[in-house]
């Protein structure tokens, strides 16, 4: 049986002045006494830990599990969110390191239960530990997909927005090294690192591609981020690809006119000029039919940087009726309508 005595040191007793306390028989002045309140807490909390790691080298797993359990709630009541997200943190990485997934991801959501619950700023370092708790998941379980939703929900204050671009970017490169390039693909254009992106893209194209389509998987990247407002990505991303694909000989100038074309609208976006817009699509009809969507991107992309007003027309059915709304969300919906008059029916970047 696992017990767990003087979990929570004794509070400092108080001077009879109301800002001095005694702490190791000294008196101090009140920010010197909650800089020893933090000490004690810490220590309590390595004691703790130190115990619960015993109790699952010993193979205990329930058991520790519940505890964790206990002393989560227990912080938690006694308002130390600090204490509770480090030693459920903590927990998971060890019930991690044992292969035991259900408590350890059990535990990564009590991590995310404190960071809800409390006034906890996002910072890089809590990004970066959310990100590593979910590399450790299972990339089968239903437990990875529940965590990194509401992370990202959390990421953003809870608003309904897309999540943070950083936290997209840390999920994009886990996804990259796990070889699931489409999961991959889908945080890096939610974030801002359009370099990483395209590095991906290529090992994505090479790998898994046909060389004939080698432009495809550009272009699609290219579209999607301007659908998105990112043009500064969909600019890297571009020049990033083709200068490191093996496939793509250097240009502009390109071989592949769909490149050409990827080319010259980003510099008709740069000059927000509908007619050359207009006439580049135009001229450009046989490449871009050799994907049903790019059409669909390139009207939202009117709307967005050519003043192009709206289809007034009925809402497509089957996949195309989806489009943009698994990608951009319903509040990212709000900003560009807000923008650009939206269209009823928006496109999805699957």
């Amino acid at each position: 049986m696992l017990t767990l005595n003087c979990v929570f040191p004794p509070p400092a007793q108080q001077a009879s002045h109301p800002n001095v306390c005694r702490c190791g028989g000294a008196t101090m002045a009140e920010p010197e006494s909650l800089r020893c309140s933090s000490v004690r807490n810490r220590g309590g909390v390595q004691r703790v830990e130190g115990k619960l790691r015993a109790s699952v080298e010993k193979g205990d797993y329930y058991e520790a599990h519940q505890m964790y359990r206990t002393l989560f709630f227990r912080y938690m009541s006694q308002g130390k969110h600090a204490e509770a997200r480090e030693l459920m943190f903590n927990g998971a990485l060890l019930f991690f390191s044992y292969n035991q997934q259900n408590s350890a991801a059990d535990l990564s959501m009590l991590v995310l239960e404190v960071l809800e619950k409390s006034d906890t700023k996002v910072e890089d370092e809590i990004l970066e530990n959310l990100a590593k708790l979910f590399s450790l998941m299972d990339p089968n379980s239903p437990e990875r997909v529940a965590f990194v939703s509401r992370a990202l929900k959390w990421s953003t204050g809870g608003s309904g927005k897309l999540g943070h671009p950083k936290f997209h970017q840390l999920l994009a490169v886990i996804l990259w090294k796990e070889q699931n390039y489409s999961e991959s693909r889908y945080h890096f254009l939610h974030s801002s690192d359009g370099e990483g992106c395209a590095q991906m893209l290529v090992e994505y194209s090479s790998s898994r591609g046909y060389r004939s389509e080698v432009d495809m998987f550009v272009a699609q990247a290219v579209l999607q981020f301007l659908c998105l407002k990112n043009k500064n990505s969909a600019s890297v991303v571009f020049s990033t690809y083709t200068e490191k694909h093996p496939s793509i000989e250097r240009g502009p100038p390109f071989v592949q006119p769909l490149l050409n074309f990827i080319w010259f609208l980003l510099l008709a976006v740069e000059g927000g000029k509908l007619t050359v817009f207009t006439v580049l699509c135009e001229q450009y009809q046989p490449s871009l039919k050799r994907d049903p969507m790019y059409n669909e991107y390139l009207d939202r992309i009117g709307q967005l940087f050519f003043g192009v007003p709206p289809k007034q027309s009925p809402s497509y059915g089957g996949l195309l009726g989806n489009l943009l709304n698994s990608l951009m969300g319903s509040g990212e919906e709000d900003d560009v309508a807000e923008e650009a008059h939206e269209d009823s029916s928006p496109i999805e970047l699957d």
